[in-house]
């Protein structure tokens, strides 16, 4: 009995070692009361805190807006809900910059992946493929995968999963896979930055429009 005991014992070590480490734990990005560790970078949209939401909202004519973490992140699991409105486009940047700029206490133009968010509506919508805000590219998503669907549930709350691991980056809407690009380019200019939440610009005497998140979490992978 000895003997078959420390076999087991022995085996239960082996399966220790060999099993997988999760390089970090879930961190929240949103405490649900302010916008501590956030800061806008780019136009006038305005952000607030609204019943435990990030509420972001248009100005009229309001340009591209960001509201940006303040850490940045390399290789990460994100997930955070996201309601839109059905006429305002919006996004979440991942491992993004800000381009340089000689203007004292300003930022320059936000720039990197950017995971789309946007409505449904009749004909479906482009949400959850991965763009390039102000790289010069467009859609990283090759053309031939841009297929409209309707896994975003208009007006309502939708959860979004991204998991970014050097060039391969994934996205999920509602618990279905949308996007799965490996980009080598984009990852050698961009293989960190800050999370932003964008407020797509619109044109004057449009809107009001509105987005809103909440549950931001996201952990590390070495």
């Amino acid at each position: 009995m000895k003997t078959v005991r420390m076999m087991t014992l022995a085996i239960a070590a082996v399966a220790l070692i060999s099993a997988p480490v999760m390089a970090g734990e879930w961190v929240s990005l949103f405490n649900g009361k302010d916008l501590d560790g956030w800061i806008q970078k780019n136009g006038t949209a305005t952000y607030s805190v609204e019943d435990g939401t990030i509420v972001g909202v248009t100005s009229d004519g309001s340009p591209n807006s960001f509201l940006c973490s303040k850490k940045d992140y390399g290789n990460f699991e994100l997930e955070f809900e996201v309601k839109v409105h059905n006429s305002l486009n919006s996004g979440v940047q991942i491992r993004s910059q800000t381009k340089e700029t000689d203007k004292k206490d300003t930022f320059g133009r936000v720039n990197g992946p950017q995971v789309e968010i946007e409505a449904s509506g009749s004909n479906g919508a482009e949400a959850g493929y991965i763009y390039g805000e102000a790289t010069g590219r467009g859609w990283l998503t090759p053309q031939d995968q841009l297929v409209p669907h309707k896994k975003m549930k208009d007006g309502e709350w939708n959860k979004f999963r991204v998991v970014a691991n050097g060039p391969h980056i994934q996205t999920w809407i509602n618990g279905e896979m949308v996007s799965d690009l490996t980009d080598e380019a984009i990852y050698e200019t961009h293989p960190k930055g800050f999370i932003g939440l964008q407020v797509h610009g619109i044109k004057k005497g449009d809107g009001p429009f509105d987005v809103a998140w909440r549950n931001i979490r996201i952990k590390t992978i070495d």
